[in-house]
């Protein structure tokens, strides 16, 4: 068996736009992938609301990716996998971070990854980078995300440099998994379900699956 371990925030928790409950175990997109998956992987879902990549928020502790990530490796391993989106709200105003200030901290997290011997045989585990689809029509949290849509659509073609520095796999989420009009951050179920089925197709190749 083969385990994947999906690293993210709000987005990979199953945040549901605007009700702000939890999608159903199989309709989040790391749900999906173990339906799809079958038998043959495990699937370890490390999601948190307002996770970001290497930042401490001045309001709300404990979001910090690299804090929990360096742990998470040992409490896990050995893993096969590691899945990576993360980025979406290193984009909030309070960060006043760039583009490229936000696509360096997922590269540090990357660098975690490829260098630890959280794999099979004390080895590093394999990689995918996705890179969050770009924030919508933000309403209610238009504030929170000021300028934070430029930065957002950016982020794709910056995540993808990097992963190809790295020598990790890359996929940009935007491209099946747009964000709900409801509130421009969050996945509707519709786009957990076409992000799922994406992963899994990235992870049948990588994982020697097929």
């Amino acid at each position: 068996m083969k385990t994947i371990l999906c690293f993210g925030d709000s987005n990979t928790w199953g945040y549901e736009p605007g009700t702000g409950d939890r999608y159903g175990p199989r309709e989040r997109w790391p749900g999906i992938m173990r339906d799809i998956l079958g038998p043959r992987v495990a699937i370890v879902e490390e999601g948190l609301s307002g996770r970001t990549t290497v930042w401490d928020d001045p309001l709300e502790g404990f979001k910090n990716g690299k804090d929990y990530l360096i742990p998470c490796l040992g409490s896990q391993r050995p893993l096969d996998l590691i899945v990576i989106m993360l980025g979406t709200n290193d984009c909030k105003a309070r960060f006043s971070l760039t583009p490229g200030d936000i696509s360096a901290g997922v590269a540090a997290l990357c660098k975690i990854v490829l260098s630890s011997d959280a794999g099979p045989r004390l080895k590093a585990p394999l990689l995918l980078l996705v890179a969050p689809p770009p924030l919508g029509a933000l309403k209610d949290l238009a504030e929170m995300y000021k300028d934070g849509c430029e930065k957002s659509r950016q982020l794709s073609q910056l995540y993808k440099l990097e992963a190809e520095k790295l020598g990790c796999s890359y996929f940009d989420a935007g491209t099946v998994a747009p964000v709900s009009d409801i509130d421009g951050v969050h996945l509707s179920r519709s786009s957990h379900d076409a992000l799922g089925a994406a992963v899994s197709r990235i992870c049948v190749p990588l994982l020697g699956l097929s």
